[in-house]
């Protein structure tokens, strides 16, 4: 793993995320994609299915025969470990749930605020060749929560046009309402726009490959969706007392997710950088993705050795990595410098992976530094505000020549007309 001094590599690691690049041909057939399903519908989102998945579809719902048989496919280890992190989940998310509100500023007035569960969403989680029932309870949880009416959920199917038993049995576990066989641009469109099989939705999240990313990107505005994520990110912050093997191990960790996945450590110690380079390149001969994690590193993982932690949470604020591990002595000492990451790790026993999967926040985060301005999925995703506003007739007498003198400012005569209209009659 390459080691280099000071922050140069930074700006690097940003042009990888920029997104005014744009692959015109790439847009073009995504935009094709959701064309063809909102005119052909269910017929479009079959024979892309077939298309790209190699699978022949009768059916596009799941059935519940489906869900049976994938409860019985299922270890009792894996029922406890889901159940496990359903209620580690359940138990943070619940926290997040916002009420509504209202104050009295003066006599005669009432404001608030009222707060509303979306009436529909719709889950994308990746299949095929992995299985991710982690996802699935970190959207479809918080979902839940905030106490939306609907959640559907859309994944590619198997070569042989099942679903994932994980998958389903994560499905039925965490309340989903309807799972349809369909991944890719074609299941976005679906659930943006609907067809005479797939309901439409009023959001739309979860991660997926470029396509659905993209897909995500031009159904935005039409419906609602959490974000566009891009590779996966770690960044690890050691000094001198970190644990070489931990930091490597987790660096690897999400070095096997993308060939374009970021991992990169910040240390202000010469001697742990130079034995965490070899202990990584230790590890990465033992993963079973070492060709995937291999690219990773070489392309987009760096050792950075800086002169002081100041400036090493310079960079993190910088980059404002999907993941952060401060893996340092007293990380709680240093949280406030922490201005921008998607989820933070505090010591040398939080790995990013029990975030994955068990230790209750969000594991859908942001990525490609727009951790700089956007947060975790959570209950506040599912839920929307409607402002109350409630005045009295001497309330508002009170204010009415105010609000005629700002209305004459921008000379919207309407609007001042329809304060008028009421004074007269006081």
């Amino acid at each position: 793993m390459k080691i280099i001094r000071g922050a140069e590599f930074t700006e690097e690691l940003l042009r990888r995320n920029d997104s005014n690049q744009t692959d015109l041909e790439f847009d073009r057939n995504v935009l094709s994609i959701i064309d063809q399903v909102r005119s052909e519908g269910d017929q479009a989102v079959l024979n892309f299915t077939e298309r790209f998945d190699g699978v022949k579809l009768d059916n596009l719902i799941v059935t519940e025969e489906e869900i049976n048989e994938a409860e019985q496919a299922v270890t009792d280890d894996f029922y406890r470990a889901l159940r496990s992190a359903k209620e580690r989940i359940t138990t943070y998310h619940e926290a997040q749930k916002e009420q509504s509100w209202f104050l009295n500023p003066n006599e005669g007035i009432m404001l608030g605020q009222k707060v509303t569960p979306i009436d529909s969403v719709g889950l994308y989680v990746p299949g095929g060749k992995a299985a991710y029932p982690s996802t699935v309870l970190m959207n479809a949880l918080p979902a839940k929560i905030a106490g939306v009416g609907r959640i559907s959920m859309v994944t590619p199917p198997q070569r042989d046009g099942k679903i994932n038993p994980y998958v389903l049995v994560a499905a039925k576990e965490a309340g989903v309402d309807r799972i349809y066989k369909v991944g890719g641009a074609q299941a976005i469109a679906a659930l943006a726009y609907g067809t005479e099989t797939i309901e439409k939705v009023v959001k739309i999240t979860g991660p997926g490959n470029a396509y659905v990313a993209r897909a995500k990107k031009w159904v935005f505005g039409d419906v609602a969706i959490d974000m566009i994520a891009g590779p996966s990110e770690i960044c690890v912050v050691a000094d001198a007392h970190t644990n070489p093997i931990y930091a490597a191990a987790d660096l690897l960790s999400q070095a096997e997710h993308d060939e374009r996945a970021a991992a990169v450590c910040i240390t202000t110690s010469e001697a742990f950088a130079a034995e965490l380079s070899k202990e990584v390149e230790r590890q990465l001969a033992e993963l079973d993705r070492k060709e995937i994690a291999t690219q990773s590193i070489e392309q987009f993982g760096r050792i950075i050795i800086v002169d002081s932690l100041e400036e090493a949470f310079d960079i993190v604020n910088r980059l404002a990595p999907e993941h952060l591990e401060l893996m340092i002595d007293q990380p709680m000492e240093h949280l406030a410098a922490i201005r921008n990451a998607g989820a933070i790790f505090l010591g040398q026993h939080s790995p990013e992976a029990l975030g994955d999967y068990m230790a209750g926040p969000n594991h859908t985060l942001p990525t490609s530094g727009t951790a700089a301005f956007s947060s975790p999925l959570g209950v506040y995703d599912f839920m929307k505000k409607s402002s109350i506003i409630y005045y009295s007739e001497n309330a508002l007498a009170e204010v009415a020549d105010d609000v005629i003198t700002l209305a004459d400012a921008e000379q919207l005569t309407g609007h001042a007309n329809s304060i008028k209209v009421r004074k007269a009659g006081y």
